[in-house]
């Protein structure tokens, strides 16, 4: 009995916050659109995002996302602002006010800075994996993530990315072949002690591979020599459908730049 009425009085009780409900919809319309907005995003990945980037054969920091995305099965619109060209700042500056691609947009928010970008993409998407699992492994690929976005200058400012171009005799200044050896044992390192479960620096894709990804056209561009660990990383990383769709798109680009250019 006391079960019955225990039913009864919470059935009265949701009578009434039915009504109460369904008067503040009259007063307030602007609550349902709310609502309806949210059970119909409940569980579900936002779809509204827009990736700004800049030439793909020279614009190593836009593939990063840009991979990132892919490879979390994010659906995303493209725009693409040739770099170098008289009107390309003023362009960038009406999507992002750090005034460089990438920028992500994603509804009223942006988001800059290719690390950042992949960060807040692991948040959106934890089903992807983005980061390893384990605490220890995933500690270790923010390390690695993180020296390559603020590192390898020499390298950088001497190998250009330039993915249809193959320089085979050039790049190789003071201090690069410093930062070659040091990409190169990460790579040994995190795949020999991390990698077991695939073919990634830490068996599965993650944000590490992202970081990395440019590196490797990049020694496929000025014909770096790598030993076998290393090189099977590189094809791994280069026989991802989404790699292969950059480097395409990249071949059929209109856009020089000099600079970048032997």
């Amino acid at each position: 009995m006391a079960c019955h009425l225990r039913v009864g009085v919470v059935g009265l009780w949701q009578v009434y916050e039915n009504r109460r409900l369904s008067q503040r919809l009259l007063c307030e319309p602007q609550l349902g659109q709310m609502i309806a907005e949210k059970t119909h995003n409940k569980g579900k990945v936002m779809t509204d995002f827009s990736l700004v980037i800049g030439n793909r054969n020279y614009s190593s920091w836009s593939l990063r996302p840009w991979l990132a995305l892919k490879m979390a099965d994010i659906a995303f619109d493209e725009i693409i602002i040739p770099l170098d060209e008289p009107t390309t700042r003023e362009e960038i500056l009406k999507h992002t006010p750090s005034g460089r691609v990438p920028a992500l947009k994603h509804g009223d928010l942006t988001i800059w800075d290719s690390l950042a970008i992949c960060e807040y993409l692991a948040e959106q998407a934890p089903a992807a994996q983005l980061w390893p699992a384990e605490p220890a492994d995933r500690a270790v690929a923010r390390a690695v993530a993180s020296e390559m976005h603020s590192g390898f200058t020499a390298l950088r400012d001497n190998m250009p990315m330039n993915i249809r171009s193959r320089f085979p005799d050039q790049g190789r200044a003071l201090g690069v072949m410093e930062d070659i050896n040091r990409v190169t044992a990460i790579w040994r390192r995190c795949r020999q002690r991390f990698g077991a479960g695939g073919d990634f620096l830490f068996g599965r894709f993650s944000i590490a591979d992202a970081m990395f990804a440019p590196v490797v056209t990049r020694f496929q561009t000025y014909a770096v020599d790598v030993d076998t660990v290393e090189q099977e990383y590189m094809q791994a990383i280069l026989a991802l459908p989404a790699m292969r769709e950059w480097i395409a798109a990249a071949g059929r680009e209109p856009w020089i730049i000099d600079t970048a250019e032997f």
